[in-house]
């Protein structure tokens, strides 16, 4: 391999994810992959939007000829990630200065997804940066090269947010979101939310609805004592406690009590919703 070129392998899913549809999120996404579409992914945090993107990637190399696995590049977003943490930039190796691709520029090369993960936490010029390749165009402009990069063909931007943490300073801009198609992820009904967290944590079918139980009530005191709801992930690690032989009363303090708030008032509201389930 010479220097420069892109190990495409190490960006494949060699194991299909665990992923349960809940509405047409599968077959949308699977149709804005084939039409060149961005998507946006919307909700709140836990409920399942990065591994949906696993599980799309590696179903969707079914459809690719010649493709073991379709390659996933994920960023995780934060306030210090700039462009040229996503574009690429000039190092100096030895005597001489080399040009490093950014996990973007892969992506767009090789024709990978390329999945940013709260994107409105990262600064304003990253999204400036993504407009090319979220239109007509599927361009990359790598100024500090001189240089436009078209996109592979099957290359797909995704990106994502929670609208229901962000303040207005951090929202997505009207000229950024209206070039992505947007798909709605919420947490799953209590019957769907069983079956993920049997499933997830090998917990035995009345642990998992007991858990999914005391999801659904916590949820109903958001926006009086909460500011978030207990996400999926949450009642996945309490069940994976409970299967490591923690009682269901104290694995539910650890993962989701401790987890969701410092507020002793809160706190003291949160195990009595609680108790009523795991006395």
């Amino acid at each position: 391999m010479t220097r420069g070129e892109i190990k495409i392998e190490e960006y494949r899913l060699t194991e299909e994810p665990y992923y349960l549809p809940l509405k047409d999120e599968v077959e949308i996404f699977r149709a804005a992959f084939r039409s060149k579409i961005p998507v946006l992914l919307k909700g709140p945090t836990g409920t399942g939007k990065t591994r949906f993107i696993e599980y799309m990637a590696y179903s969707l190399s079914r459809e690719l000829s010649g493709s073991a696995s379709l390659p996933l590049i994920t960023v995780a977003c934060h306030e210090d990630l700039t462009a040229t943490d996503l574009v690429g930039k000039f190092l100096l190796r030895g005597d001489e200065t080399v040009w490093v691709d950014g996990p973007l520029t892969r992506a767009v090369k090789i024709g990978a997804i390329c999945y940013l993960d709260e994107v409105v936490e990262a600064r304003k010029d990253t999204t400036v940066i993504i407009h090319p390749l979220s239109d007509h165009r599927r361009l990359l402009p790598i100024d500090k090269k001189g240089e436009i990069v078209e996109a592979h063909k099957n290359f797909l931007l995704v990106i994502s947010y929670n609208p229901g943490y962000q303040s207005a300073t951090k929202d997505l801009k009207q000229s950024t979101r209206q070039r992505f198609v947007a798909i709605d992820f919420d947490y799953p009904p209590r019957d769907k939310e069983a079956e993920i967290i049997r499933h997830e944590s090998d917990v035995d079918e009345e642990t998992a609805r007991e858990l999914a139980k005391a999801g659904e009530k916590i949820r109903n005191l958001k926006g009086h004592a909460l500011s978030e709801g207990a996400s999926t992930r949450l009642l996945i690690y309490a069940g994976r406690l409970i299967r490591e032989g923690v009682s269901p009363r104290r694995a539910c303090d650890i993962a989701i009590t401790a987890s969701l708030t410092d507020e002793p008032e809160v706190q003291r509201s949160l195990s009595e919703v609680l108790s009523a389930i795991f006395p």
